[in-house]
């Protein structure tokens, strides 16, 4: 994956993961004042320092997913493993990849995933 690809990824991740965080903080002002306190922290961080069950679950169960997958995908990115699909080791088209900046496998697999479970 080249550099200046997965630089413009990165970008869009911590935008998508900041416009999540915004409207979570626009519905409560007491996560307002956790996000603010948290600065540069992740998910995992912010969470654990004093964020309950019932502030997360105003996000809903699918924006706590995509949260998860963006942090997840930024860490692929600092680590270089990102684009890499985690069931073939092939590289995810980086077609895939622009429209699900997240996306954990390439879309072959993703579909012999969904097959299995229907």
């Amino acid at each position: 994956m080249d550099r200046e690809f997965t630089e413009r990824m990165h970008e869009k991740l911590l935008q998508m993961k900041a416009e999540i965080l915004e409207n979570l903080a626009a519905e409560n002002k007491d996560f307002d004042e956790i996000i603010s306190a948290g600065e540069g922290k992740d998910i995992a961080d912010i969470a654990s320092t004093d964020i309950d069950k019932r502030m997360l679950s105003t996000l809903g169960s699918q924006e706590v997913r995509r949260l998860r997958l963006i942090e997840a995908a930024l860490s692929r990115i600092k680590n270089n493993h990102y684009g890499v699909c985690l069931g073939t080791g092939k590289p995810i088209p980086k077609e895939r990849l622009e429209a699900i900046p997240y996306a954990l496998y390439c879309i072959e697999y993703q579909n012999e995933l969904e097959r299995r479970t229907r």
